[in-house]
């Protein structure tokens, strides 16, 4: 895996760094109250260069990543830009968590938390069954067991109720097709008391090189996350370029 990844790295690179850095064409963007359409919380509208034409709390919804970028997501530069080292070491972890990484992509991330959790163990949830056979690859090949892949849809991570300690977003929530259910579902996997931890690039700075529909701003990912029922704690910014968000599922009266 890591030898076709290797190969298949420069060929994939370019459209990744388009998709997630390319100039945006001038008066592409669709206004959010220029949207029409509507069905329930959601608006439909012209979509822009990068997003579907769906708005949801003012927010269009941007294209999704596919498989084929799995490469950029295991690139060598990654920890030095992103400073993941740092993510994976500031998450509220016990060694006997439940984690699950929404969104998992490669496992990136999930392999490096099942090493924090030696006890626990790591849900890696994704919609694409092709990112799922890498991680399952990764683990024939020696990776850590406590690591177990679950096949997800656009609404529902289809994960057991009040089963999970913590769920960690990694530059992943701006995509989701159905924010309000799939956070819905998100909440009721969390156990009471349990954390979610979103990590999206800072949409109010200018200076992060990310296009426009792949960031988020604080205040938005604050109303989003309370808009499904989630207290926001803290937002640290010890990442270079990416809010670390706490929120946190209420205890049950």
């Amino acid at each position: 895996m890591k030898r076709y990844l290797q190969k298949a790295l420069p060929a994939i690179l370019l459209p990744v760094a388009l998709f997630l850095y390319g100039c945006e064409s001038p008066g592409a963007a669709a206004a959010p109250e220029a949207a029409t359409g509507q069905s329930g919380v959601y608006q439909y509208g012209p979509p822009s260069r990068d997003g579907i034409g769906k708005f949801y709390m003012g927010r269009e919804i941007s294209h999704v990543m596919g498989h084929l970028g799995a490469s950029w997501l295991e690139r060598s530069s990654r920890e030095r830009e992103e400073r993941t080292d740092l993510l994976v070491r500031n998450l509220p972890l016990k060694d006997d968590s439940i984690v699950a990484d929404i969104g998992a992509g490669t496992g990136y991330f999930s392999f490096r938390i099942a090493e924090r959790v030696p006890r626990g163990k790591v849900l890696a949830v994704d919609i694409q069954p092709e990112m799922l056979d890498i991680i399952e690859a990764r683990k024939e090949s020696g990776a850590a067991l406590n690591v177990e892949t679950v096949l997800g849809t656009e609404r529902d991570p289809r994960l057991p109720a009040a089963s999970v300690d913590l769920i960690l977003l990694v530059d992943a929530y701006h995509e989701f097709e159905w924010p309000r259910e799939m956070g819905m579902a998100l909440v009721r996997a969390l156990r009471p008391g349990g954390t979610l931890v979103l990590v999206e690039y800072r949409g109010e700075d200018p200076s992060v090189p990310i296009k426009r529909l792949h960031k988020m701003t604080r205040r938005q990912a604050i109303d989003e996350m309370q808009a499904v029922g989630l207290n926001w704690e803290r937002t640290e910014r010890f990442l270079p370029q990416q809010h670390f968000m706490v929120f946190r599922r209420p205890f049950e009266s």
